[in-house]
């Protein structure tokens, strides 16, 4: 995991080392990824997954894994096991260190307790819309809750019959006592346990009060020995309630650093949001492939080694800013140019009949892979009639159009030079067509022939071609911060963000292709076999295209 890590230490590795130099726990590192288990994890999710681990694989630390669970209403197992999934595929094991809030919610009631006992939490009768007007606004000083001076006998009867489900949902709630004129609003007697009636996916109905996140939090962390605790940007005010909790229960320490979330344009990922894109079918589920879902991307092709190097590039910053998606692509571009096996798909296919050629197939040797020595050659089979692209021939060529034209030449990939002699074309006078003539001691890496064309092409041949589905995804808006309009986010989905060829033809070589595998499809894009293909209805994604076309297509 080494390009998960930055040469140049980052803040939280400064404040990291620093911490090792001061023997502060020991010179233990010990971070935790505590998603909620409401959704799907997304890109931004990835950013935090790789810091903690990351920084625990540097500093031979642990990471755990803590589910925070507090929220029965949203929550469910689904969600639990497709985050497990997500965290394994991007390359990083938690081993034994698998935790729930759950798991602490009678620890954590002892904890409410404790500070009710010290006179520094209070039940509090108020709805919650009396509680957030009495907070008034920061620049005013917010007013106490006429039940703020319970005794602490009081309190603790009231407080035991709320989890002995004697009160209705809303009806009471408990609150931290801490400072009603605090210029922080988290800070004005935040809300730390209220009552629902739901079951739990792992408790069941065991409870009826669930504490706050803010108040479970900070808890969890320290009942792990959690040393740095590292979330993002959102929660820098929180940050001195959690100190408040842990200052007043006399815990262990844990730290909390906040750095800034990942912000990526032509994106959205608010969790409500991406909710909204699938119920009102705007995209086809969590994994469609125009989704920021960790599940989408992996379905559209890109790879756990792609997006910890994105990680990496992008970096870890203090302040929120806007990571371009061209960045993303990069990553995925450049891991995919190394390790993809080059192949020929003919996207809208016209038919070329080699005129001089025999009514046979040779196989022909083709490298797997420029970039990769390692990755060998294929045989690819060759014969006399062939398809190539409708757009690598021009009747009337334009400028400095190079490939194939009447009584022109070009080379096939890997094969031989070939002139264009006889046009054919339907009624309506479109080419369906072309007679050609092959050079016949032109074979690649065995040509003789003196000949040199400008253009090299690529083809299939027609026998052995294989019927296949190309769905071409782009981004899904069409402005760069969908977020920051003054009209719906869904104003700016992009139409065209999915084409979907369904007759085109692909090489023989790629009917033993499984799920997840990614290719170049020479002259065109990455592509990765979707996970609904079979060998009888082949199906590939668009990945990422070789080079970045979105900017000029947007510019014309």
């Amino acid at each position: 995991m080494d390009e998960s890590v930055n040469k140049t230490l980052n803040f939280i590795e400064d404040i990291i080392e620093e911490d090792i130099r001061n023997g502060k726990h020991g010179g233990r590192v010990h971070t935790r990824f505590p998603p909620e288990p409401n959704g799907y994890l997304h890109i931004g999710h990835a950013k935090s997954i790789c810091l903690n681990f990351g920084l625990a694989l540097k500093y031979k630390g642990k990471t755990n894994l803590r589910f925070d669970d507090t929220n029965p209403v949203t929550e469910e197992t689904e969600y639990v096991e497709s985050i497990k999934q997500d965290i394994q595929w991007l390359g990083f094991s938690w081993e034994d260190r698998e935790f729930y809030a759950s798991d602490y919610f009678e620890q954590l009631f002892q904890f409410a307790v404790q500070l009710i006992k010290k006179g520094k939490a209070y039940v509090d009768d108020l709805s919650a819309e009396e509680i957030a007007k009495y907070k008034k606004s920061p620049t005013e000083a917010g007013l106490e809750s006429p039940f703020r001076n319970r005794n602490i006998e009081e309190n603790l009867d009231l407080f035991f019959k709320m989890r002995d489900g004697k009160f209705q949902e809303g009806e009471k709630v408990l609150r931290a006592k801490i400072d009603m004129g605090s210029p922080n609003m988290h800070m004005r007697d935040p809300i730390l346990y209220r009552i629902l009636y739901k079951p739990h996916h792992r408790t069941g109905t065991e409870w009826c009060i669930y504490p706050m996140y803010d108040f479970a939090h900070g808890q969890s962390d320290s009942i792990e020995g959690i040393t740095h605790s590292i979330c993002t940007l959102e929660f820098e005010n929180h940050r001195p309630l959690y100190n408040w909790c842990i200052e007043n229960l006399g815990i262990f320490p844990s730290q909390q650093i906040e750095f800034a979330r990942l912000n990526l344009s032509y994106t959205v990922m608010s969790k409500r949001k991406l909710l909204q894109l699938v119920r009102e079918n705007y995209v086809e589920g969590w994994d469609d492939p125009r989704m920021p879902t960790l599940c989408g991307l992996r379905r559209r092709g890109y790879t756990p080694e792609a997006i910890r190097h994105f990680t990496n590039l992008v970096g870890i910053a203090r302040r929120d800013n806007v990571i371009d998606l061209a960045l993303l692509e990069f990553a995925v571009r450049e891991d995919l140019n190394k390790r993809a096996t080059r192949v020929m798909a003919i996207f809208d296919p016209l038919k070329v009949i080699l005129t001089n050629y025999e009514n046979q197939i040779e196989q022909l040797e083709i490298e797997n892979n420029p970039e990769d020595p390692e990755a060998g050659k294929r045989l690819v089979p060759f014969g006399k009639v062939l398809y190539i692209e409708q757009e690598d021939f021009m009747e009337n060529p334009v400028d400095k159009y190079f490939r194939l034209t009447k009584d022109g030449m070009v080379r096939l990939k890997g094969a031989y030079i070939v002139k264009c002699e006889e046009i054919i074309k339907d009624n309506n006078g479109k080419v369906i067509e072309l007679h050609c003539s092959y050079i016949q001691n032109s074979k690649s890496g065995q040509d003789q022939s003196g000949l040199k064309p400008k253009a090299t092409i690529h083809w299939v041949e027609e026998s052995n071609a294989i019927n296949a589905e190309l769905r071409l995804y782009d981004r899904l808006f069409t402005v760069p911060d969908p977020d920051d309009q003054e009209l719906d986010f869904k104003a700016f989905i992009n139409k065209d963000s999915l084409v979907k060829i369904k007759a085109a033809k692909v090489e023989p070589f790629l009917k033993s292709t499984k799920p997840g595998n990614f290719y170049q499809f020479i002259r065109k894009a990455y592509f990765a076999t979707d996970l609904d293909s079979t060998s009888e209805n082949l199906i590939f994604n668009r990945t990422v295209n070789l080079k970045d076309s979105w900017q000029k297509t947007q510019d014309k």
